[in-house]
């Protein structure tokens, strides 16, 4: 059956960020990607509005038996970078949701950034051999085990071994129904968003943990890089600068606008904050050794434990939780460290 290009615009307005268009297309890799990102978060569903016509001609030249070429896909920026960022994308919904399971760094987190990595990799007409993309995560995987930022070398591994294996996707079976390729997309989209739905409602301190050491964590690095620093910066300022362009400065919400200029040294100060409060909550000055740190930790959970505070449970539990919290936060770093 043609497909038609008004019915593509209207599902592309109606629910272009969940990708429906991409269904109605039978672009089901396409689809999950839009499902788990909302759309690119909106810009890529925008920029989509231009390449439907072309999406819909090669939808409809699918029917036609025309044999695909020998040679690989050219090479193409957009996607790797994609790849890149989708990759890391998976692999921090892994670290809030799974890193509590045995294992997770050599195991569940190569295996997350792998597959977002390979959804990406079999967008359109192209895909990868899933199983060297694999390899490659697992691989790099051990050589940055421990490390706070190893998602980021992971997901390059695997972008670049995924574009090394580049190739063109076999003719799809034109004759699968709808409701198989639904009840496939939703088992991928509950795989991806349960264990992130479990410890988002089930271990909230967790979650604001996790994600609390991975933005420090990338600041960290990013120190390192001016360059960079400069683009988060402006990443961060958009939503100010376009408004300045649009207002001049002048409306109702000028107030409100001015304030996200302090998100940059917000975000930029969060990880040196959040030591200093940890420090304090052991009770220790700024840049104690390993040694208190452990001394002082075990004192107080050893005070605060709730079997020994009967009388003050929810308070005991309060502090305990603490101290708990402020002890990863100090140790956590000095882990990655080699020894």
């Amino acid at each position: 059956m043609a497909k038609r290009l008004l019915v593509a615009y209207a599902l592309w307005a109606l629910g272009g960020p969940v990708g429906l268009h991409h269904v109605y297309l039978g672009r089901d890799s396409h689809a999950l990607l839009w499902m788990l990102t909302l759309g690119g978060l909106g810009m890529g569903w925008l920029w989509e509005f231009w390449q439907l016509p072309g999406w819909v001609a090669r939808a409809n030249a699918t029917q036609e038996s025309h044999p695909r070429s020998p040679e690989p896909p050219a090479l193409s920026p957009v996607r790797f970078f994609g790849q890149v960022l989708v990759g890391i994308y998976f692999g921090l919904v892994a670290l809030i949701g799974l890193s509590s399971l045995p294992g997770f760094a050599l195991l569940a987190l190569p295996l997350a950034v792998g597959l977002g990595v390979h959804v990406v990799s079999s967008v359109g007409e192209q895909t990868s051999d899933l199983k060297n993309t694999l390899t490659a995560a697992f691989l790099t995987s051990p050589v940055f085990y421990g490390r706070a930022l190893a998602i980021l070398p992971i997901s390059l591994t695997a972008s670049i071994t995924a574009q090394q294996y580049r190739c063109y996707k076999p003719r799809r079976d034109t004759g699968e129904t709808l409701s198989a390729r639904l009840y496939r997309l939703g088992l991928a989209y509950l795989a991806f968003t349960t264990p992130l739905a479990y410890c988002a409602f089930c271990n909230t301190a967790a979650t604001v943990h996790y994600v609390a050491d991975a933005i420090g964590a990338l600041l960290d690095w990013l120190s390192f890089f001016p360059s960079l620093g400069s683009f988060l910066e402006q990443l961060l300022l958009l939503p100010y600068r376009a408004w300045r362009l649009l207002t001049d400065g002048t409306g109702i919400w000028a107030g409100s606008f001015q304030e996200w200029e302090k998100v940059y040294e917000f975000v930029k100060s969060f990880q040196t904050e959040r030591q200093q409060l940890a420090y304090k909550v052991l009770g220790l000055p700024d840049g104690a050794p390993v040694e208190e740190i452990h001394k002082k930790y075990r004192e107080l959970v050893k005070l605060w434990h709730p079997d020994h505070n009967r009388h003050q449970v929810e308070e005991a539990e309060r502090r305990f939780i603490e101290v708990q919290a402020a002890y990863e936060s100090l140790m956590q770093p000095k882990k990655a460290k080699p020894t």
